[in-house]
């Protein structure tokens, strides 16, 4: 009987006992549930953003936009249902992260190896800087020209994209020439929107190699045609490249509204529904107009009988649908040559790469990509691009 009694007992306590869940613990699990479910939609959402028109559905412009934080959340989800055992939900999220990594070079390019100094990238290869100049004010009002001016000389780029360009300058070439010696220029028309906006700004395009020709991409309409794109063929050695300068319409989201969302303003603001509602009207208007932007753009850049080097302020991500349609056919030098996260705008948490330079591939391979982050002459960052021509063969 003694016997029998202590069998029992330790069959009982070496059988495996189920765990009991204290109320905290359900409460965070049905709440991470939540969590789980918002992120998978938006995840899968945002996947199908780059090929969805905003024409069509403008909100997928906004998941474009958020579409690194998206994908971080879809990860800690992951990793907390992993810890949690709970395989059903984890192996969901875990698709999506697989899916996702597909588009992380687009964002983030971890930095494996450490290097010291600017590398030495020797003879026979094109330097390539895009910069939206901001119209030459910087974020106090104060003139930044001379300053904008002698950050190009010193960084010697071979060719140079500005967008915003003070356009009664870009008219001068005389001066153009003075202050940006051993360069050609060519300048598109300025801002047909000048009278309206206050603005004479204008897109250039300036090279050390011979300019052969001009021109505009033109829109279907005159407002369509803000969002200028202009092109240059340079010869460079024994060919001839087309490269095409962008600025594409802007979301119209104002210095004081980016501040409204990143200080939290909203939170306080007596009359912060209407201002809401305005950003996203202007939002998703000019999300639309950007769209169709890209499309003649994107047309005008297939057409081209040389090779391509595409720069410009897109004023999108690289998850949007203008991105997809800008970068058809050709690599970033970004997500080829790039380090660590790269942000070209200086607002909205320092998160925004809106500003890019896009190649043909062949004939260039892109070996250095930087963000001059220490210069602040402007709402943007300069963007500088080291390409080398591949030998062809």
């Amino acid at each position: 009987m003694k016997g029998e009694y202590y069998y029992r007992d330790y069959a009982d306590r070496s059988r495996p006992q189920k765990s009991r869940r204290s109320l905290w613990g359900i409460l965070l699990d049905l709440l991470v549930g939540v969590i789980s479910v918002v992120t998978i939609l938006a995840a899968v959402l945002t996947f199908l953003a780059p090929f969805v028109n905003p024409g069509r559905a403008w909100i997928f412009s906004i998941l474009g936009l958020i579409a690194p934080a998206v994908y971080l959340a879809t990860v800690i989800a992951a990793l907390y249902w992993i810890i949690r055992w709970r395989w059903g939900w984890a192996s969901v999220l875990l698709v999506l992260v697989v899916i996702g990594l597909w588009r992380v070079p687009l964002f983030l390019k971890p930095e494996l190896r450490r290097t010291y100094g600017e590398p030495a990238y020797g003879r026979g290869t094109i330097g390539v800087m895009t910069y939206n100049v901001r119209g030459f004010y910087d974020e106090q009002g104060r003139n930044s020209a001379d300053s904008v001016l002698r950050m190009i000389r010193e960084t010697g780029p071979d060719i140079v994209c500005l967008q915003e360009f003070n356009g009664r300058l870009a008219g001068d070439r005389a001066l153009l020439e003075a202050v940006l010696p051993g360069y050609g220029c060519a300048a598109g028309a300025p801002d047909p929107r000048a009278e309206e906006t206050g603005s004479a700004s204008a897109l250039l395009i300036c090279s050390r190699y011979p300019i052969i020709r001009s021109g505009d991409v033109v829109g279907k309409s005159g407002y369509e045609r803000h969002g200028r794109s202009i092109w240059a063929d340079l010869r460079i050695g024994d060919d001839t490249v087309r490269v095409f300068n962008n600025h594409l319409h802007s979301t119209a989201i104002k210095a004081d509204d980016n501040a409204f969302i990143t200080e939290h303003r909203f939170l306080s603001d007596t009359a912060s529904d209407e201002r809401i509602r305005s950003i996203v009207r202007r939002f998703r208007d000019n999300s639309i107009l950007r769209a169709a932007q890209a499309d003649t753009i994107a047309r005008a850049v297939a057409a081209s009988p040389y090779p391509q080097i595409v720069c410009g302020d897109f004023n999108d991500t690289p998850m949007s649908y203008v991105y997809r349609r800008m970068a058809g056919g050709l690599r970033d030098a970004f997500s080829v040559a790039g380090k660590g996260f790269s942000h070209t705008y200086r607002g909205f948490f320092n998160t925004l790469r809106i500003d890019y330079v896009l190649y043909a591939d062949p004939p260039f391979e892109a070996i250095g990509y930087r963000v001059l982050t220490e210069i602040d002459y402007s709402d943007h960052h300069p963007v500088l691009v080291r390409l080398r021509k591949i030998a062809a063969g």
